[in-house]
């Protein structure tokens, strides 16, 4: 693994124009090839760190910087698939390609690629009304690697699906992480999930948004389903339970 990180935020702070501090001295060091999950209360910053990485927001204070304009190559896989309802799965997948003027016959081979390895082989063209919400979030991942990116921004992806979806789909991206070696940020509310994906967990209170715990999550990756009935992973997510807990009592005493 390279020892250079991808992307580092430093003493990175975010102000609306309404007064409220979203971001405060928030750092961040990301390393490539790896999974760093956010959690941290609603409202804590998660899903703003996650759109000044991707330039959707501005930054009030402090410094991004990326590693090279080469690594600086990224999609964003959002809470909802936001797939188009007219267009089958194929098209939607390659819409990204089509925006950036990509040759038909080159669209087409990175497309299918793509569809592979997120397993809708066969639903190519099938229209997203016909799909589960599982189905419908893999095509929305599959819309992201298609333009084969290095960083991968994840905002609660998985979140309304249901648990056994969920599983699944986290043992996928797992792989998919490692075929790509490709650098994730991954934001989620659940503990579990946080921990079996990550290689570390960075725990964000809130008012104002910034890290109080980076728990490095020392297992072999990528892991396998019977992880979760580990005692390590058990360990772990007490310690991120803890460093919540802490980081939520914390943010109420500030509020107050």
């Amino acid at each position: 693994m390279q020892t250079q990180p991808i992307l580092t935020l430093e003493h990175v702070g975010k102000t609306y124009a309404n007064g409220t501090v979203a971001l405060k001295d928030f750092n961040l060091v990301v390393e490539p090839g790896t999974i760093t999950s956010l959690v941290g209360p609603s409202g804590c910053g998660k899903s703003t760190v996650l759109r000044i990485i991707s330039e959707l927001g501005d930054l009030t204070t402090g410094r991004l910087t990326w590693q090279s304009s080469d690594s600086h190559k990224l999609a964003y896989v959002f809470q909802e698939a936001a797939l188009m309802p007219w267009a089958t799965v194929i098209d939607n997948i390659r819409l990204p390609l089509k925006l950036a003027g990509v040759p038909k016959r080159e669209a087409l081979e990175l497309t299918s690629e793509a569809i592979a390895q997120v397993g809708l082989q066969g639903f190519e063209r099938v229209y997203p009304r016909e799909l589960s919400g599982g189905m419908q979030m893999r095509a929305s991942i599959a819309r992201a690697l298609v333009t084969r990116p290095n960083v991968l921004l994840m905002d609660e992806p998985f979140g309304a699906l249901d648990e056994m979806t969920r599983g699944k789909l986290n043992q996928d991206l797992l792989q998919l992480q490692h075929q790509r070696n490709l650098t994730i940020l991954f934001v989620t509310h659940s503990i579990y999930e946080a921990v079996y994906l990550a290689h570390r967990v960075v725990v964000m209170a809130s008012k104002p948004g910034r890290v109080v715990a980076d728990i490095a999550i020392d297992s072999p990756h990528p892991r396998e389903p019977d992880y979760r009935t580990s005692a390590q992973f058990n360990r772990y997510c007490r310690d991120v339970s803890h460093s919540l807990s802490a980081a939520m009592g914390e943010s109420l005493a500030l509020a107050l």
